[in-house]
This record gives structure tokens, C-alpha cells and sequence, in this order.
């Protein structure tokens, strides 16, 4: 779909518009080995219909177009797809390039064709302000057309495969663009879906055009190193053809070469030169059945000795896309590492065809019911991300982090394994269990040890959260969650959370502002508001409140327009007069919409003054705070705020403690202070002043009544020679 065609004038469609093309006979010998007459009838209709739309068009490599839905469908064959699905094949281009309409298709090839090609087609028709914007639609588009049927990822996966292939007529710039974004989506999904073939071709040929002399380079020196390096793949794989039998294992041993990509990767992910990189071949051993697996391996280990802390168990724990093999690197021939993967005739088909699998080898059911089920979880989990992000960009920036895991395997406190991406915490572990789970988290075990929300998870860490009924995300966790969901759902948290305070501080702040005009907002006609939101090309009188709490509207302008709008549309006589506008009040409890200030921590008791900061709501100041003495010209972004009597909440606030350097002061004093059923939330000591040291603590108290007790308990300690609060500019006073 990303090949461009060049069209010259739409005739209508005709079943007997073109002749049948030499690649279309290929595909329907292909196709007459599996599907049935009546099916092969459709995919001929499929095929005059799809030429006839494309007749006139051709690609930039100046072949006629049709020889491109052919090619995806040729690709889609060798995966046994079903007849709905290479229908959609033939047909993916037809209502992006052509006057063709989803309803059409429905008619004549049946409505799940129908919905698959509309799943595969672009939103050409919607006007996006970037092509960021509308590349990112376009994904979540398709993925969310992939969640409903598998079919639909497939077939684009087929599409980008043959652009790929043919990628060599687009211009540089583009080649380059195309190579990235296949880097980082398609190749991962198809990783994802298990599809390891086409997962290693998307990745050689983006590395081939993304950097084209380092492509160059890299595959000459493969060459010259293949020949050096002969004798030893020879000997190792004489080696195990000959000890295998030796041990009563029946076996196909296969050597290969390790792609240019993952080579290029290493060397680049662990700073190596090419010369380093000595594993460059790989060996695949394949038996009959599980046990022999493990017999294989022992066989293995006695012929030569293993890298400690390179095996690697996905018999007994599958990948997320139904990989299964044993993995072990082995000290060869001139202590060359040698890399083997061992695995049953079954397994080898999912390793190379994953998901695909399903359509073709549908006898193993056992293990193609466990991927299945693992395919649908991850599908479900791309519904939930779509709920949960508000932007096409910040969907596929969740997805993108899902599609690169490089797994750790965790387990619960009931034995139950979860897969998670590397590096992952236990906010992710939390979130992978349940949403509620994890917005509820408030600590952790790992391996029974109380441990930080942050740590690291390793493979076989046990993992328990403990959660609190009225707990909530804390926007830090941001900072180090790993997984698309835990970091989509906390966002959502936030911005609903902020979005509803927002709203009702912005209400407050409006009523404030509207009262010296005599206005209260009860008072505000629904023409005047009709009128100041269609003026202002808003939607809601919700976004307004929202804006003004968030400091992205000012309110006394609001106010002011708002007023001039009442007198428009009603034309009143007489203006209520003005009543003194009162004071915002505050609690110190409301969270991201209202803060108080960290510069200089008021509590209840201080005289305070409020900030509207734009994006971030109201700031609470102490009245003589030096942060709000540079603000005394900006008068609009000044509110009259108060305290709300009778809050039990605790507050923040530091003092400084000048003592004599005696023995056991420091204990003393955080005693009076736990005496007044005070928290101390933070020490620090600086004893540069010789016989004296300054003590500073960060305490938490309910108001400025109960500092002040606290402060005379301490100002009694004998030691004890200054003391003070300290201040928003550093100052003790």
C-alpha cells in the first residue's frame, strides 16, 4: 500500500477486464492444493475485478499495478490463509486507489472481505494537521481492525513485506522513512505474532535501506569471514550428526548463518567491532518429541562445555508469541561460541509460522489453543489501550513499547507466570494483573522482602502488591514504568482526575471574577453562553472551567467577555450591583488542580495568597513568598484564597534547628517533636560550624497552632539555641 501508483483515467470494473497475468497463474496453481473449486471461482473474480479497478494505473517500477495485490496474495498463500482473506488481498488497494466503495465489495465478495479491506485501507479522506498525526491514525486504525480479526494484520504484513521487496524504485528520503517505520511496527508485530520468517526478512531489508553502506560493508565482511570460518561450522555440525545417534537420538541438524541485522545489532548494542563478533553461525537441531529435547541437550553439553548463564528454557515457559525451543551457547571448535536451539517438528512450524499456524497446521490443537489464547490477550489489551489514550500518537507510542520486550518471566504469590517486558517494576507487574490492582498499589514484596515501587524486576522474582482502598496513581511512577498499559492507564487516571478538578476549581474562579460585575454564574443566561462559546469556537461551558483551572484562560477576562455577552443578549436595564467578590477556599486536600507551593510550604494558619499557573491550575504562596513577589505586575493571575476550617490533613514544612554539639541531641529533639504527635518526614545535619551543628527537619503538621507548639517543645531542649521556619527563599525566620 505504500507503493504508489500512477493512474490513468477509472474505467468501471468488468470480470473480463484483463487477460490473467503469468504471476496470477503461478498463484492459482498455488492456491489449487489447498481450497476448494468453488473457492479458487471466487479468487478469479477477485482477481478480474481488482484488474479491472487498477487497469491504467501501474507502479513507479513501471509494472502494471496489479502485479502488486498478486504478490500479497502469493505471500498470503504460502500461510494456507483462507479464501475471505486472500480476497482481501487482491482487494486491499481498490478503495484507497480507486472509486470503489466498501459497500460494492460487500456485494459481491460477501461482507467479512468487505471489512477486511476496509480494515487495510487508509483515512485518506480525513484531514490531519501533520503526517506524524495521520501515519499514527492510520496504525491505530488497523490494529484496532487487527483486535477484531487476525486476518486484517496478516494481509498488511503481506503488503509491506512486497513493498519492502520492491523498495528500491522510491526515493532515498522515502526509502529511509519506510525502512524506520517497518523497524519499529511491522516488524515487531510480526515478531509478536510469531511469524519469524517474515519477522527477519522486514528486518534485513530495513536495515538494507535504512543504512545502505553499512549494509554494504557488513555483507562483504560475512563473506570473507564465511569462507575463514567453514572449517569450524563443518566440524561442529559432523560433531553433533555423529554424537546424536550416539545417544539414541533421531534428529535433523540444520547449520545457518546469523542475519546481517542481528549482528549489526549486537555489535552496536555492546560497542564490538565485526571481528568480535564470533557467534555469526547458529545450529537448529530438531526431534521428535519433548523428552528428546532435553536428551539432545544433555548430548550437547557433553560434547562441549556450555557458556554458564546462556541456556535459556522456552519449553517450559513460552515466549508471548508461542516460541518454544531450548537455547544454550557452547564453547566449539577454537573456542568459537556456538549457538543451538533444539526443538520438536511442531514447535519448528510455530517458531516460523506463529499465528499463521492456526490456518495450517490445525491438528495441534493443544499448542495452537495456548498461542491463541495468548494472541487474543495481547488483541484485548490493544482494545483496553485504545480506551484508555486519548491521541492516535499516544496510542501507538504505548503500542510501540509493547512490541519490544525482551521478557523476564515474574511469578505471583500463587505461582502464576507473567511475561513482562525487561525492566519492568512492580507498578507494571500491578497493572498486568488488574487496572484496579495496580491504580490501588502502594508497596510491594519481592521474594518476600518489602521492597521499592521502583526495583528492577529479574527472571523468577516473586511478586506481591499490597493495595490501599484509597490509594491513586502517583504521577512519579511515569518516570519508570515499563509496559504500555501501567504507563496508558496512569495517564488516564491523571487526566480524568485533573480534568475533573480542573473543572470544578475553574467554576470557583469564574464565580469569583464574575461577582464584580454583579454577576454571579447562576445568573448567566444560555444566550450569552450560546454566544461566548460560538464566538470563541468552544464546545462546552466544561472546557471553559477546564481552561481556567488548568491557567490556560485567565478568569477575570472570561468573566469580563461573559459579561459583555449577558449584556448583548438581554439588554437589561438595570445591572445587579457589585458584590464583594469572596475568597477562594482551600483545604490543602484537592491534588493536581490546587497545589501548594514547594517553594515555601504554606500550612493552615498562613496568611496565603493563589496563582493561576498555565497548565498547571492554582498554586497556594505564602502572601510574602519571593516567587510571588515577581508576579505583583500580573495582577489577573492573582486569587484571593483563604483556609477552609476544621481539615484533619497533615502539611509539609521545614525548620532549622541550631544546637551545641553535644552527645545525643539530635535524639532529644526528634523526641519533643514525636511528643507533639508530629511526623518527621526528613533530617539533614551540617556541623561545619565547630561547636555548634544545624539541624534541619522536614515535619508534618496539621496547622501553624501546632508548629508553634511543636517549636516551643524544642526551643526547651537545653541544646537547643536558635530556631526557626524556614522560608520560600531559604531564609529562617
Amino acid at each position: 500500500m505504500e507503493s504508489t501508483a500512477v493512474s490513468a483515467p477509472l474505467q468501471p470494473p468488468s470480470p473480463h477486464a484483463a487477460d490473467v497475468s503469468p504471476d496470477f497463474a503461478a498463484l492459482r496453481d498455488k492456491l489449487a492444493s489447498y481450497l476448494k473449486a468453488d473457492d479458487l471461482g471466487r479468487i478469479d473474480a477477485a482477481y478480474h475485478f481488482a484488474a479491472a479497478a487498477h487497469e491504467g494505473q501501474f507502479r513507479i517500477s513501471g509494472e502494471p499495478y496489479i502485479s502488486h495485490p498478486v504478490a500479497v496474495a502469493s505471500i498470503v498463500a504460502d500461510w494456507n490463509l483462507d479464501v475471505q482473506a486472500l480476497t482481501a488481498a487482491l482487494l486491499h488497494d481498490v478503495m484507497e486507489d480507486t472509486h470503489i466503495s466498501k459497500a460494492e465489495i460487500a456485494e459481491r465478495f460477501g461482507k467479512t472481505s468487505a471489512e477486511l479491506v476496509d480494515g487495510l485501507s487508509k483515512l485518506d479522506r480525513i484531514e490531519f494537521r501533520s503526517q506524524e498525526e495521520a501515519q499514527a491514525e492510520n496504525f491505530r486504525k488497523m490494529l484496532l481492525a487487527m483486535a477484531s480479526d487476525l486476518r486484517v494484520i496478516l494481509v498488511k504484513l503481506a503488503d509491506r513485506l512486497h513493498n519492502m521487496r520492491t523498495l528500491d524504485y522510491m526515493r532515498p528520503a522515502k526509502r529511509r522513512r519506510i525502512a524506520v517505520e517497518t523497524l519499529e511496527i511491522y516488524a515487531p508485530i510480526a515478531n509478536r505474532l510469531g511469524l519469524n520468517n517474515l519477522y527477519r526478512e522486514l528486518q534485513e531489508l530495513s536495515f538494507q535501506h535504512r543504512y545502505p553502506l553499512r549494509y554494504r560493508v557488513l555483507s562483504k565482511a560475512i563473506k570473507a569471514a564465511r569462507g575463514n570460518r567453514r572449517e569450524v561450522v563443518g566440524k561442529v555440525l559432523a560433531g553433533i550428526e555423529e554424537r546424536l545417534p550416539q545417544w539414541g537420538i533421531s534428529a535433523e541438524v540444520q547449520g545457518r548463518e546469523k542475519h546481517l541485522y542481528g549482528i549489526y545489532r549486537k555489535m552496536v548494542e555492546k560497542h564490538l567491532s565485526f571481528s568480535q563478533v564470533l557467534d555469526i553461525y547458529g545450529f537448529r537441531v530438531i526431534v521428535r518429541d519433548v523428552p528428546a529435547c532435553y536428551l539432545a541437550l544433555g548430548a550437547l553439553h557433553s560434547m562441549y562445555k556450555p557458556v554458564p548463564g546462556k541456556f535459556k528454557d522456552y519449553l517450559a515457559i513460552p515466549k508471548a508469541n508461542g516460541y518454544q525451543s531450548l537455547h544454550t551457547t557452547l564453547i566449539g571448535p577454537f573456542g568459537t561460541p556456538v549457538e543451538v536451539q533444539i526443538r520438536t517438528r511442531e514447535m519448528h512450524h510455530i517458531a516460523e509460522t506463529g499465528v499463521a499456524s492456526h490456518w495450517l497446521y490445525k491438528e495441534d490443537e493443544k499448542t495452537l489453543t495456548e498461542l491463541q489464547q495468548k494472541t487474543h490477550s495481547w488483541l484485548q489489551s490493544l482494545l483496553e489501550l485504545q480506551s484508555t489514550s486519548g491521541e492516535a500518537t499516544e496510542f501507538l507510542e504505548h503500542v510501540k513499547i509493547d512490541l519490544f520486550p525482551g521478557e523476564v518471566y515474574v511469578f505471583s504469590p500463587k505461582g502464576k507466570i507473567f511475561s513482562m517486558p525487561k525492566g519492568s517494576t512492580p507498578v507494571d507487574f500491578a497493572y498486568a494483573v488488574h487496572t484496579d490492582i495496580g491504580n490501588r498499589c502502594v508497596a510491594c514484596r519481592i521474594n518476600g522482602d518489602l521492597m521499592p515501587l521502583r526495583s528492577e524486576l529479574r527472571n523468577g522474582d516473586q511478586v506481591e502488591i499490597i493495595t490501599a482502598a484509597h490509594a491513586n496513581p502517583n504521577p512519579a511512577w511515569l518516570s519508570y514504568v515499563r509496559t504500555g498499559k501501567a504507563r496508558a492507564q496512569i495517564r488516564h487516571f491523571l487526566k480524568s482526575a485533573q480534568q475533573e478538578e480542573s473543572v470544578a476549581l475553574g467554576e470557583r474562579l469564574l464565580n469569583q471574577a464574575l461577582r464584580p460585575h454583579g454577576l454571579t454564574l447562576g445568573q448567566i443566561s444560555t444566550f450569552a453562553w450560546d454566544r461566548f462559546l460560538r464566538d470563541r469556537g468552544v464546545r462546552s461551558k466544561k472546557e471553559i472551567f477546564s481552561d481556567i483551572g488548568l491557567g490556560k484562560r485567565l478568569p477575570v477576562i472570561v468573566a469580563r467577555r461573559l459579561s459583555q455577552a449577558q449584556d448583548q443578549e438581554s439588554g437589561r436595564p438595570d445591572v445587579i450591583k457589585p458584590k464583594p467578590a469572596g475568597a477562594i477556599m482551600i483545604r490543602g486536600s484537592e491534588g493536581i488542580a490546587v497545589q501548594l507551593a514547594r517553594c515555601c510550604h504554606p500550612i493552615p494558619g498562613d496568611p496565603i495568597i493563589g496563582t493561576i499557573r498555565k497548565g498547571q491550575g492554582l498554586e497556594v504562596h505564602l502572601h510574602d513568598c519571593p516567587v510571588v513577589a515577581k508576579l505583583r505586575g500580573d495582577r489577573g493571575r492573582w486569587v484571593d484564597v483563604e483556609w477552609e476550617p476544621g481539615d484533619d490533613r497533615m502539611f509539609d514544612v521545614t525548620i532549622r534547628v541550631l544546637t551545641k554539639n553535644a552527645r545525643g541531641v539530635l535524639a532529644k529533639v526528634a523526641s519533643v517533636i514525636s511528643e507533639e504527635e508530629c511526623n518527621i518526614q526528613n533530617v539533614s545535619m551540617d556541623n561545619e560550624q565547630g561547636a555548634y551543628i544545624a539541624l534541619s527537619f522536614t515535619l508534618q503538621v496539621r496547622d501553624r497552632m501546632h508548629l508553634a507548639r511543636v517549636m516551643r517543645g524544642v526551643r526547651r531542649v537545653q541544646e537547643v539555641v536558635r530556631i526557626g521556619r524556614v522560608k520560600g527563599d531559604g531564609r529562617v525566620g
